[in-house]
């Protein structure tokens, strides 16, 4: 793991402990990259709670809940998707915060509407509170992901 993602997911750590929150995190297209950043960090267990990895349409509705008339209407990669992703994150888990992520990390899987690099993410916290926003990330699958991963991180602590 780089430096600064280890960075982000110790400050992470740190800002949820202080609160005495949480985290739960809902990944596509990361495959649990987040979690994996966040366990790096001793004594993650005292802040981190679970990790859902969705990569299916299937899964997402079994192990979160998104509706399938969200996924017909919207597709996988979208901010509507990503709002129910960590809503049910919440509700299937202990904490107070969640994280998701889809997109389209690349080579293949793109269009015209969502091009490779399209990343959508969601934070939802236990007040009712889900913010969502839609990334272009440059780079190959690698850096796609990657870049996905430290937004997630940023974001949480954003709305810490």
């Amino acid at each position: 793991m780089d430096e600064t993602l280890y960075q982000l997911a110790e400050e992470t750590g740190l800002a949820l402990k202080a609160k005495g929150w949480m985290l739960a995190t809902a990944e596509s297209c990361t495959g649990g990259w987040v979690g994996e950043a966040v366990t790096a960090i001793s004594g993650s267990s005292a802040w981190y709670d679970r990790g859902f990895i969705t990569y299916t349409n299937e899964s997402k509705q079994e192990m979160l809940g998104v509706s399938s008339a969200t996924l017909e209407q919207f597709g996988a990669v979208s901010e509507e998707t990503v709002r129910e992703m960590a809503a049910g994150a919440l509700r299937h888990s202990r904490a107070n915060i969640s994280v998701a992520i889809s997109g389209i990390a690349g080579p293949t899987g793109g269009s015209p509407g969502k091009p490779v690099g399209t990343v959508c993410l969601a934070w939802a916290v236990r007040d009712g509170t889900v913010e969502s926003e839609r990334c272009l990330f440059a780079g190959d699958r690698q850096a796609v992901r990657r870049q996905a991963v430290e937004r997630a991180l940023r974001g949480v602590l954003a709305r810490m």
